[in-house]
C-alpha cells in the first residue's frame, strides 16, 4: 500500500521502530499514518493479536510505551500529537492477511492509478490471489484483480452483516 508521510518522514519508518515493540506487547499494528501540517499528527491503529477486544487501557498502555520510544528515536522533527486506537468496525485494510480474514464482507478500494478507468471499487471481498491481488466481487459474477501494492486506501464497508459478526460472543440480537 501507498506510504504517507509528513515533513519527508515516511510511515514506514515509524512503523519499523515501534512494531517490534507492539508486536512484543501481544498487539497487531494494524495502520500508522501522519497527517497535519504544523504540528502533525501521529495516529497509530492497532488490534489485540489474539483478536479480542480492545479496550481504552489497551490504547493507553500503547501510548505510554512507543511514547518513550519515539523520544528515544525522535522520527519527527518538532511537535506533534501521538493518537494511539483500535481500528473499529468499519477498520481500514492494511495488510494482506486483513483481506483474507475479512473475505465475505464489503469494502471499498481506492488505487493510487487508474485500472481500467476507474480508482475507486466497492463490492465483497473474496480474498488474495497467488500473484498477492485483492479479489473483489464489484456485481454478482464480476471479479476485479487488484494489486495489493497499488491500494491508496481500503476499509470495510459499515453493514448490518459486518455489525452481527462484530458482536460479542452471545450478544447477538442485543
Amino acid at each position: 500500500m501507498t506510504d504517507a508521510q509528513t515533513d519527508g518522514v515516511p510511515a514506514r519508518r515509524i512503523e519499523s521502530i515501534i512494531g517490534p515493540s507492539i508486536e512484543a506487547m501481544g498487539y497487531a499494528l494494524v495502520r500508522v499514518m501522519i497527517t497535519g501540517g504544523r504540528r502533525p499528527t501521529l495516529q497509530i491503529m492497532a488490534e489485540r493479536a489474539d483478536g479480542s477486544g480492545m479496550n481504552v487501557d489497551d490504547c493507553a498502555e500503547i501510548s505510554r510505551s512507543i511514547s518513550a520510544i519515539l523520544d528515544v528515536e525522535d522520527p519527527i522533527t518538532g511537535e506533534y500529537t501521538l493518537e494511539v486506537s483500535s481500528p473499529g468496525i468499519d477498520r481500514p485494510l492494511t495488510r494482506l492477511d486483513d483481506f483474507r480474514r475479512f473475505a465475505g464482507f464489503e469494502a471499498r478500494i481506492d488505487m493510487a492509478e487508474l485500472i481500467e478507468g476507474r480508482k475507486r471499487f466497492g463490492g465483497r471481498l473474496i480474498g488474495v490471489d497467488e500473484a498477492d491481488r485483492v479479489l473483489l466481487e464489484t456485481a454478482p459474477g464480476v471479479r476485479e484483480a487488484l494489486p495489493f501494492e497499488g491500494i491508496a486506501r481500503a476499509k470495510l464497508v459499515l453493514t448490518d452483516e459486518l455489525v452481527a459478526a462484530s458482536a460479542p460472543a452471545g450478544r447477538e440480537g442485543a
